[in-house]
């Protein structure tokens, strides 16, 4: 029998909330906002979205959550709402982007001998379709497990200059197997 896959959810909060003022303000960001009508957060609903990944062939571990030193009771609070208990808590002094957040994430990760697989989501999406994204986020998993680095992204349905592109080698439909990333575009400009 394999044994399951250990993985370690790793949720990033530390975003400053500037994009929905004046809802989202510097005390209380957007992602600890109810914005959708299930009445929780984007943060609970993203701690809640990688626990139901737990079962058939996978062993999650307690949400590691990267956030801002000034919301690390915000935090806690809201995972225990969710009925889950909390992992590890890594607080920013002050907001370094993702690349730094995500390497303290993946060296925490690391501590006593362990090499899960991490699975690294913002705290601020709105993932209407739960059974798409599991499955989806299933299939990541096994790939991220063989060795690969995945990357999830959405087709874009118009121009967008606040997003960056995966640029994948296939074209690929709706459901696209794993592709190799060609490129990454950080947030182009419109003509792009």
């Amino acid at each position: 029998m394999t044994p399951p896959i250990s993985v370690q959810p790793v949720v990033m909060a530390g975003g400053s909330g500037t994009r929905l003022w004046p809802l989202s303000r510097a005390a209380f960001p957007k992602q600890f906002l109810v914005l959708t009508t299930d009445h929780r957060s984007l943060f609970q609903q993203a701690v809640q979205r990688l626990a139901a990944v737990a079962g058939a062939g996978f062993d999650v571990a307690p949400p590691l959550t990267v956030g801002n030193e000034e919301h690390r009771f915000m935090v806690l609070d809201q995972i225990r709402e969710c009925g889950i208990e909390p992992g590890q808590l890594l607080l920013e002094p002050m907001g370094r982007n993702t690349a730094p957040a995500m390497t303290l994430a993946a060296l925490a990760a690391l501590e006593g001998g362990a090499n899960p697989v991490l699975v690294v989501t913002p705290a601020d999406h709105v993932i209407p379709d739960q059974a798409r994204f599991n499955a989806t986020l299933q299939r990541a998993i096994r790939e991220a497990a063989s060795g690969a680095i995945v990357v999830l992204g959405v087709r874009p349905t118009q121009p967008e200059t606040g997003y960056g592109y995966i640029l994948g080698e296939g074209e690929g439909g709706r459901e696209a197997a794993a592709q190799a990333v060609l490129q990454f575009v950080e947030k182009p400009d419109l003509a792009t």
